[in-house]
């Protein structure tokens, strides 16, 4: 272009000579295009963004404050892959789609990503905080302006309180700081609040309004104006650490040396054997750890003493109170290797040193934090393996599936009772299954079909409703894939999810990163010796792998009264299949929970003119019991012809009468009786005369998912699930969206297994996928025959990974070889509907923004593309992801060949799968603009198609310089131009 080299090899050298004419060419060039940084390892999506460079001196790469949580990177010298998109449509994707200033949000959570931390947390902290006396405080200023020129002249402080006129309020006075004034003036004009102190909570808080309310452009102006004023006050506050700004607090002395006398007491106890060595550990440790709670209060009234570290502490900057109680106060109990609690504490603090043996104490915790921060990264990232392997398919291909089922959204609680997340929180961004209304007024908040937005949202909450039902990806009846109904509002985006969005990677990515934050522990119990409670990562997986839980509860399987039978008590025999021979059988008892249901229903008999009635109304009767004799009209009748003569009527059942209308009915219970044989560890949560209802505990534990997906059925299972992983998670301090945790979740329970085959080709006890049994049953009930029955299965991930129709992504994630094998002596075909299979064989991913005109708009893709059929809209024409399968037939050449888009191993499908599969379209033009065209239709080119074909050969013909061509390939494009010419 600049005509300063003669051929490629000189413009190489010249740049690998870094001439000073490249920094200028360089320069020239970057104005318009963005490149891609990446920061290892990339855990989710945010890991590579894309940004416009600016040329600095220097080799270390400058890169925004703000973004850095995203990458979670930090300035101590870590390293950053930069990448350069070459063709237009990688150009257009990088700056549209890619670009830091559009991804603000993360996509496990909606939570801002880009908010404000460490020192300009800490500077708007100080320039919002109010000092009591400070100078010209109680002062009244007309407006900002006479506010901001009293500051400058030294007549107020930064923190001095004043009161001023509201802007364009005459009458109307606020009590406020110059230091918040001065932070407003940076926001937008209907976000400002003048009487609020900006710590980490509130600035994120800030964020997030703003980007609800401006947009992106607006909320990327104002961080940056936020991140400015943050350092510049941050510096102006002087904020440093002095080891003298630790003070230890005068009371610790007092509170140490009654510790000591009781526990010295529990030692002379333990010698004179009026206690255990156990009980004198227990009491030891619950001794020191009252202690410790009194530390954090005397502590928490010395922490404005402390200076700069108080404020790091209290805005949010760095640090939190427990932190500062290690410094000032005392250690307190640490765990040795195993586990358990040393009964000996740290007294010390850091402020004032630890002895040698409190430090060798110390050294225990830190060095198993260590080995389970290495542990639990391997695990971490093995089970995001799983979960993308599991969800990989999961693709938003429809607009809306149509169904008007939803799962009931209720605020969630701790076991405590304490509140974990709102319903409004849990409710934003889903859509509505049907219309919510105000339960008093009756005004209609959210219709049916529509998304619950912020406002909505608070209103819901606000007008008393505590569970409402929402459409979601567990009740989703798309044959393939998921429809935007069901998702509902991207959290990466705020939007609708787009047609094309991998949902399913984003949700194992969302639930798989935070996972290394989760501690690693199986915590002991305070009662029961021996029982162990599973948290942290090992829960999740246990979860997710739908394994049963370690000391899992009994749960009734039935409605109805408890019967707890005592030790000792004989009431039936028990016979083990594996139990040896024995002449002397040996008699043990087995505690034992009895639930009894009795279950009402009513017995009708008619009673003609031929019977009268034997009984009387609420009359109590027995089985067998006459309740209506012959009349004698009618029995007389009977001797005298050859008819046969009436008899008594018998009552089935026992129960109490009721005289109805033409005849009686008995009301009588059917009764059902359930034997739950528990441990006798276990800790009983019921008594005799007791009600319970299906599904309820019986005895402390965690209950088994597959337990309760047989008893109380699909949708309880599915809510326990997202509940109880939900909890791990909040725990922890990491909030996740539901929708995400939802598909997994829907994935795992997407299996049936045939119950009773009907009339159709289904085998008993076959596992099959739901919506393929469905497909199958409105096949037979078309045809008028009986349709199958069967009932839910409960897979873990990586069983339904490997349950998978495609036997590529079958062998790219675990049992390679059997997996070939099966797929080789089967004939199995893969119709190349997920993205591993695709990549395996190097095709184009069937998650594409380019299939939805939001999404062609962002690429800067003419909005009418070209087509097969010549809808430019159809989104079955552009994916080929949504058809009918045809038969191998119709895909086959002269030669009986497949095309090269499907990976087969034979040539033939069964019965069962046809009218189940997509239509398969090729792909081998490497314009990511153009249509894939099908194998077997021949279309009409347009000029544009044309001109576009002849930058793809262009293209083309770059790529063999450097590499070889697919000869098959090649074929192909000339038939595509020979047809295009024709």
């Amino acid at each position: 272009m600049q005509g300063m080299a003669h051929n490629i090899k000189s413009a190489k050298r010249m740049v690998e000579r870094a001439r000073p004419e490249v920094w200028d060419i360089l320069e020239e060039v970057i104005q318009t295009r963005p490149v891609m940084l990446n920061r290892a390892p990339t855990l989710h999506r945010l890991g590579i963004q894309a940004f416009m460079p600016t040329l600095v001196e220097g080799s270390a790469i400058q890169l925004h404050p703000l973004v850095c949580a995203a990458f979670n990177a930090d300035f101590d010298g870590d390293q950053m892959a930069v990448h350069v998109p070459l063709s237009r449509e990688a150009v257009q994707e990088a700056r549209n789609v890619m670009l830091s200033t559009h991804n603000m949000l993360s996509p496990s959570s909606g939570e801002p990503l880009v908010a404000p931390t460490y020192e300009i947390v800490l500077g708007c902290y100080y320039l919002t905080q109010t000092k009591p006396d400070a100078k010209g405080e109680g002062g009244r200023y007309r407006d900002f302006d006479d506010v901001l020129i009293a500051y400058d002249a030294g007549i107020l402080e930064l923190h001095s309180t004043i009161s001023v006129h509201a802007p364009g309020e005459s009458d109307t006075w606020i009590e406020t700081t110059p230091g918040r004034i001065i932070f407003n003036e940076v926001l937008p004009e209907e976000l400002r609040r003048y009487d609020v102190l900006m710590d980490k909570k509130a600035l994120r808080d800030l964020v997030s309004e703003v980007y609800r309310l401006t947009g992106n452009a607006t909320t990327s102006e104002v961080l940056d104006q936020i991140k400015q004023v943050g350092f510049h006050y941050a510096t102006v506050s002087g904020t440093t650490i002095g080891i003298t700004d630790i003070q230890v607090p005068p009371e610790k002395a007092e509170i140490i040396a009654e510790a000591d006398k009781e526990v010295e007491l529990l030692e002379e106890q333990y010698e004179m054997g009026l206690i255990t060595e156990r009980e004198k550990h227990v009491r030891a440790v619950n001794t020191w750890q009252r202690v410790s709670g009194r530390m954090d209060e005397v502590i928490q009234q010395h922490l404005p003493e402390f200076g700069g570290i108080y404020a790091m502490a209290h805005s949010g900057a760095r640090g939190n109170e427990a932190q500062i109680k290690q410094m000032a106060a005392m250690r307190g109990l640490m765990s040795n290797p195993r586990g358990d609690i040393i009964e000996l504490p740290i007294k010390s603090s850091f402020r004032e040193g630890l002895s040698v043996l409190e430090y060798f104490i110390s050294t225990h915790g830190a060095r198993k934090g260590l080995a389970d921060t290495a542990l639990r990264t391997a695990d971490s990232g093995y089970l995001t393996r799983r979960l993308i392997d599991v969800a990989q398919e999961v693709i938003v291909l429809e607009e809306d599936c149509g169904t008007d089922r939803g799962v009931l959204i209720h605020a969630q609680a701790s076991e405590e009772d304490v509140m974990i997340a709102p319903l409004s929180e849990r409710i934003i961004g889903r859509v509505a299954a049907g219309p919510i209304a105000h339960p008093d007024t009756g005004e209609v908040i959210v219709d049916a079909g529509e998304i619950i937005e912020e406002p909505q949202a608070a209103a819901i909450e606000a007008a008393g409703i505590t569970e409402l039902r929402v459409r979601s990806p567990l009740t989703c009846e798309a044959p393939r894939g998921i429809c935007q109904q069901c998702y509902g509002r991207s959290p990466a985006t705020g939007q609708l999810v787009l047609l094309g969005d991998a949902v399913g990677v984003i949700a194992a990515q969302s639930i798989g990163g935070p996972g290394t934050q989760l501690a690693m522990r199986t915590f002991h119990t305070g009662g029961i010796a021996g029982k162990d409670i599973t948290s942290g990562l090992p829960r999740v997986e246990e979860l997710f792998e739908a394994r049963s839980p370690k000391g899992k509860a009994r749960i009734a399987e039935i409605d109805g009264d408890v019967l707890v039978f005592e030790n000792g008590q004989l009431i039936g025999d028990y016979e083990s299949d594996d139990a040896p021979q024995v002449l002397v059988p040996p008699v043990s008892f087995v505690p034992c929970v009895r639930v009894v249901s009795h279950m009402p229903f009513t017995d009708s008999y008619a009673i003609t003119g031929t019977h009268t009635l034997a009984v009387k109304e609420g009359q109590r009767v027995k089985a067998g019991e006459v309740i209506a004799e012959p009349a004698a009209d009618a029995a007389e009748a009977g001797d005298s012809s050859e008819a046969v003569a009436p008899v008594a009527l018998l009552a089935r059942v026992s129960g109490a009468v009721r005289v109805v209308d033409g005849g009686i009915e008995i009301d009588a219970f059917e009764t059902e009786v359930r034997d739950h044989q528990v441990d006798a560890t276990d800790q009983r949560l019921v008594r005799t005369g007791d009600a319970v209802l299906a599904g309820q505990k019986l005895t402390s534990g965690v209950k088994d998912p597959h337990d309760i997906l047989r008893i109380e059925g699909m949708e309880a299972t599915q809510s326990y699930l997202v509940e109880q992983v939900q909890t791990v998670y909040r725990n922890q301090g990491v909030s996740i969206n539901d929708k995400h945790i939802e598909t997994i979740i829907s994935q795992m329970l997407r299996w049936v297994r045939i119950d009773n085959i009907g009339d159709t080709e289904l085998l008993p006890n076959q596992l099959i996928d739901r919506a393929r049994f469905q497909s199958v049953n409105e096949r037979v009930i078309a045809e008028g025959g009986e349709p199958a029955t069967s009932k839910p299965e409960l897979r873990g991930v990586t069983r339904a990974s490997l349950n998978t129709d495609s036997f590529l992504a079958k062998a790219s994630f675990q049992e390679t070889a059997r997996v070939l094998t099966e797929a080789a002596m089967s004939g199995e075909v893969d119709y190349l509907r997920g993205l591993k299979e695709n990549v395996i064989i190097g095709r184009l991913i069937p998650a594409r923004l380019d299939v939805s005109p939001e999404g062609r708009s962002l690429l800067g893709i003419p909005e009418v593309l070209p087509s097969a059929e010549g809808d430019s809209d159809d989104f079955e024409a552009i994916m080929g992801l949504m058809g009918e399968v045809p038969g191998m037939d119709d895909f086959e050449d002269d030669n009986g060949h497949a095309p090269p888009t499907a990976v087969d191993v034979d040539f033939s499908l069964d019965d069962d799968d046809e009218g189940d599969d997509d239509d398969l379209f090729l792909d081998d033009d490497d314009d990511d603009d153009d249509l894939e065209e099908p194998a077997n239709t021949a279309s009409a080119s347009t000029e544009e198609d044309e001109e576009e074909g002849e930058e793809a050969g262009n293209a083309d013909v770059d790529d063999d310089e450097i590499g070889v061509a697919d000869p098959e390939e090649s074929l192909l494009v000339e038939e595509e131009e020979d047809n295009a010419e024709e």
